[in-house]
């Protein structure tokens, strides 16, 4: 027998091994991919069904399917106007924290001053206390000044939990970048800020896409400041939906519809910068 037959003999166990491993590991990814799933589509299911149905039907199909509830959240001002003002606040606040992280995290990164990584420290362990702590500071504080009930209210203190988290995020991503590149920049005449904005800026689009889908995803989600800080006109869906009950019990559909619209913007987002998330995952601290 020669060395070549004597090889394939060898490694014929092998190569027929390969297929029954790759169709396990697809039988183990498929088995975890439906049981991610599956919540969303019971949410899904519900959202199409009647209060009745929901409580009385376990069926996996939707139990006749209507789009009642759907329509009671945009026709309702109560339910879109709260849907729009989770929106506004959540992209104020990615705005704001993303204005203030970039020159932040470009001081931690290219100087060295007196309490540098004190400084860096202490913004970060902002991001370790619970909401709840700052919760009756900021309620008392805004209702003096009169931003109670606004979306500033509640962009303003999501920033105080957002921004180490950006500063921390985009110091990595900027930490990578040669300082050569600033300093070639300066000896051609570039000012810091245009070459900031012009130059600098897009080396760190990826880090600046996962900075902002972090931000979003933190003020989207965040139910106890939003619902604290807010009454009527600027309550978020969060809150909205957290008073569904009547005296006929939880509108169960109805919930579960607006469950999905709040699905909808985090996977917007994530569609939008998925390109950046990956980049980021692999380079920045994330």
């Amino acid at each position: 027998m020669t060395v070549i037959e004597t090889r394939l003999a060898t490694d014929a166990p092998a190569r027929a091994a390969f297929p029954t491993r790759r169709l396990v590991a697809a039988c183990v990814l498929g088995a975890y991919l439906i049981f991610q799933a599956l919540p969303v589509y019971w949410i899904v299911r519900m959202s199409l069904m009647t209060p009745g149905n929901v409580m009385g039907r376990s069926d996996f199909l939707p139990v006749e399917p209507t789009f009642d509830n759907y329509r009671t959240i945009f026709t309702d001002p109560t339910w879109y106007m709260s849907f729009l003002n989770q929106l506004a606040y959540v992209c104020l606040n990615t705005a704001i924290s993303l204005a203030v992280a970039l020159p932040a995290a470009y001081a931690f990164s290219r100087y060295r001053f007196l309490g540098d990584k004190h400084v860096f420290f202490w913004l970060f362990s902002n991001r370790m206390a619970p909401p709840a702590v700052f919760l009756l500071p900021f309620f008392q504080l805004y209702s003096a000044v009169g931003l109670f009930d606004t979306p500033w209210a509640v962009a303003l203190a999501h920033t105080l939990f957002v921004v180490p988290l950006a500063v921390w995020i985009l110091e990595g991503f900027m930490s990578g970048i040669p300082r050569e590149i600033d300093e070639t920049a300066l000896i051609d005449g570039y000012s810091l800020p245009r070459f900031f904005v012009t130059i600098f800026m897009p080396l760190i689009a990826s880090g600046i896409g996962v900075t902002a889908f972090f931000c979003f995803m933190f003020s989207w989600i965040e139910l106890l400041l939003a619902r604290t800080l807010t009454s009527v006109d600027a309550r978020p869906l969060v809150a909205t939906m957290t008073r569904t009950a009547s005296s006929s019990g939880m509108d169960w559909g109805l919930l579960a519809a607006a469950g999905v619209l709040t699905i909808l913007p985090g996977v917007a987002v994530i569609w939008f910068v998925r390109n950046y998330i990956a980049k980021g995952f692999a380079l920045g601290r994330v």
